[in-house]
């Protein structure tokens, strides 16, 4: 029996995507709820797995744009073939060297002298199939645990022989290096589908342009008070919330304060109607290897710092890995974007629609400043805010990011608190 692979729609309003990347090859023999396919929405990469145990044909090539609910593999369950990933193929056909029995490694003998409560990650940026990458973590494999057992396993003839037959089919970056061709000055040329994520944030980013009244407003900020606190309370606010203490939770927290006291800032706009919410929903900019992509922290106002930072971390390592949701990215009423990690000192960020305002951070870097009469050197970071100009009006913007900067000056006043103000903030 045949049984069609069909996509599903991703999502409310996406009428198509793009097959990103086929995780196995045509003919192979696939298991149930194993990842087969990547395809791209115009807000997410999402995986695609098989219904069924059998082989797989292939009918729509990756790079191609197609319609939701179009059939684009076939699984034959009455195929007879061997169930085994291409790790466990790879495994067994390194250890076939028997002219050296003693050299042999036993893997799993390996992972019980290490348990790991998860998978690590190595910084050789493995190539790991989904379900490869599954089975390690049922069995706390880490990618380290791989190179350390190819440093010390001793290269034999069938190795060897592995390698000239499949040299050919995999790329190798450190052989080809687009960065090492360049500088060759070779002039070749390389042409690339835009993906569907690409393709709707240029849309979103022009439109911005062309129906929004966009303007920024800028300040600085002297990060001496919060610097001071990380350094004297990093170790136990670790400690006791098992999370580091970062920026992300003081502008978090700063932003929700300030968005009380100018609640403009927090609306938006839908058609002939300004929309208010009681609620602050902040969405934070994230670098993910497919782009850009806001998650949300929702009822950011009710958060303390280490529940912030724990949502910070989480919603990183899922963009990192391509896990993020589509119900993790909708919504959101003000955005923060941070390119001081990129080493950006200034910068006019644009608007997320349909949002009426968003706060840039960046780089922070020791300038001389006026202190009580004086010129002293400390930390400033310059902050930039982006508003829609056609419903937040200069008093507000400037008030909102002047609110900002006293409580970043100030942290102990985001809890409207006394001496110990600090310490009830980090929820020590």
């Amino acid at each position: 029996m045949k049984v069609e692979l069909k996509v599903p729609s991703p999502g409310e309003s996406i009428n198509e995507v793009q097959i990103a990347a086929w995780l196995v090859e045509d003919g192979e023999f696939v298991e149930k709820d194993q990842d087969v396919v990547e395809i791209d929405s115009d807000k997410a990469t999402l995986p695609l797995a098989a219904s069924a145990d059998g082989a797989i044909k292939i009918i729509v090539e990756e790079g191609e744009t197609i319609e939701i609910n179009t059939v684009i593999a076939t699984i034959d369950t009455d195929a007879k073939v061997e169930k085994k990933t291409k790790t466990e193929e790879k495994v067994e056909t390194v250890s076939e060297e028997k002219a050296e029995p003693e050299e042999k490694v036993d893997v799993k003998t390996e992972i019980k002298e290490k348990p790991k409560s998860k998978v690590e990650r190595s910084e050789l940026d493995l190539t790991i199939s989904p379900l490869a990458r599954k089975l390690m973590e049922q069995n706390s494999i880490s990618e380290k645990d791989f190179v350390e057992f190819f440093k010390n396993h001793r290269v034999g003839k069938t190795d060897v022989e592995y390698f000239l037959e499949n040299k050919d089919k995999v790329s190798s970056p450190a052989i080809s290096a687009p960065s090492s061709s360049s500088l060759k000055g070779e002039r070749n040329e390389d042409r690339k589908k835009i993906s569907m994520l690409r393709k709707k944030l240029a849309q979103r980013l022009v439109s911005v342009k062309n129906e929004t009244a966009m303007l920024t407003t800028f300040n600085e900020v002297n990060m001496t008070p919060i610097m001071d606190i990380r350094k004297k309370y990093k170790e136990i606010f670790k400690e006791q919330h098992g999370v580091g203490l970062g920026f992300m939770s003081f502008f978090t927290k700063a932003i929700t304060e300030a968005i009380a006291h100018y609640p403009q800032i927090n609306a938006q706009i839908d058609e002939d109607e300004m929309v208010s919410f009681d609620y602050v929903d902040i969405s934070i900019a994230v670098s993910a290897p497919k782009g850009l992509v806001v998650p949300v922290i929702r009822n950011a106002e009710m958060l303390s710092l280490a529940q912030i930072e724990n949502k910070v971390k989480e919603l990183a390592v899922k963009a990192r890995d391509g896990k993020i949701t589509l119900e993790e990215m909708q919504g959101g009423t003000f955005t923060i974007t941070n390119g001081g990690v990129f080493g950006s000192m200034l910068s006019t960020p644009i608007i997320n629609p349909p949002q009426s305002a968003i706060l840039g951070m960046h780089n922070i870097v020791e300038r001389p400043i006026a202190v009580n009469g004086k010129v002293e050197i400390h930390p400033v970071m310059y902050v930039a805010v982006s508003y829609d100009h056609r419903i937040i009006d200069g008093r507000e913007s400037v008030g909102f990011l002047v609110k900002v900067k006293e409580m970043l000056e100030n942290p102990e006043r985001m809890l409207y608190g006394g001496k110990e103000g600090v310490e009830v903030l980090l929820g020590l």
